[in-house]
């Protein structure tokens, strides 16, 4: 095992079964530390836009567009999971889809109801090192570049809701020129220094669209959950935008920072900024709903490991 992998499965263990009490400690101090970042942002946003706006609304919500909005969202967990098989067979690594979308749910779960220790990529390295002696440094990758199919989505599609927003005064030619130049870069990286890697690359990067196209939809449900009639691109490039200021691991489960994108956007695209919120709290909301499927396979683990492939079952 290189230093590299040896230093990533040495963190990860530590976040897993914490073994002196500075590491638990410092378990604690991450959740606290995102618990008051999370809570001021909230504050903030709060003390800009009236709570009892956005209450009214979810008080008030059409909630069979709000079920679809639930199951295009689980669509886009599934559409996720199927991203990640195709960045894990790059590393030879071939995993029954079902017991990788359980893997997958759990995963989700980890990110959301265990902000403060291992995440769930964490934890999927974890247990496929463990359980098929994989270099962490490869599964780490695979992780990795399946995140970062998800950004070169989002600003594909941020590329494209340029043309419906009159509001940003440049020409789509310049972001568009902008994001092809930076895919070609990118490519070339991954074809240079990481050759295993091209090899599905298209096709995980294909169902990276899917997956944004599918979280869309979700903020779409929960549009028309408010009888919404108006311009529909202003909020998703919002949404889009918060998306990637959601990657940032400071809050918990993107809380926070999704809605201060939001009422910072109201300003400048014009749209109202109780509606903007509403919108970041029902997909939070969503999202956790979904992320609780994951703890059937805590409770269950034996669930988890049916199926679970041999070590030659996984390799070509």
């Amino acid at each position: 095992m290189t230093k590299i992998e040896d230093a990533i499965v040495h963190d990860i263990e530590d976040d897993v079964k914490p073994k002196t009490w500075k590491q638990r400690l410092w378990n604690v101090t991450k959740l606290v530390l995102k618990l008051v970042i999370t809570s001021a942002l909230l504050y903030y946003v709060f003390s800009k836009v009236h709570f009892s706006d956005v209450k009214s609304r979810l008080i008030h919500a059409n909630y069979w567009w709000m079920l679809a909005g639930v199951f295009f969202y689980f669509a886009s967990m599934v559409a996720s999971s199927w991203r990640l098989l195709s960045f894990f067979k790059s590393i030879n690594l071939r995993l029954d889809p079902r017991f990788n979308f359980r893997l997958y749910l759990l995963g989700i779960f980890y990110n959301f109801l265990l902000p403060g220790g291992i995440g769930g990529d964490g934890y999927k390295i974890y247990l496929l090192n463990k359980t098929y002696k994989l270099p962490a440094k490869k599964v780490f990758t695979a992780i990795l570049f399946d995140r970062l199919s998800g950004l070169w989505a989002i600003g594909l599609i941020i590329v494209c809701l340029k043309v419906f927003i009159p509001q940003i005064p440049i020409h789509i030619a310049i972001p568009a020129s902008i994001f092809f130049a930076g895919t070609l870069i990118y490519y070339f990286v991954v074809k240079k220094f990481f050759k295993e890697f091209a090899r599905h690359f298209f096709k995980g990067h294909a169902k990276a669209v899917l997956v944004q196209t599918f979280q869309v939809l979700t903020i779409i449900m929960i549009l028309l959950g408010q009888d919404f009639s108006g311009k529909f691109a202003p909020y998703l490039l919002a949404f889009l935008v918060s998306a990637v200021a959601a990657v940032v691991p400071v809050t918990i489960g993107g809380a926070g920072a999704r809605e201060l994108v939001f009422q910072k956007s109201a300003v400048f695209f014009h749209i109202d900024a109780g509606l903007g919120i509403y919108i970041s709290i029902s997909f939070y909301l969503i999202s956790l709903l979904v992320a609780l499927t994951g703890i059937y396979y805590l409770l269950r683990p034996e669930r988890l490991q049916e199926g679970l492939p041999t070590a030659e079952e996984i390799k070509e």
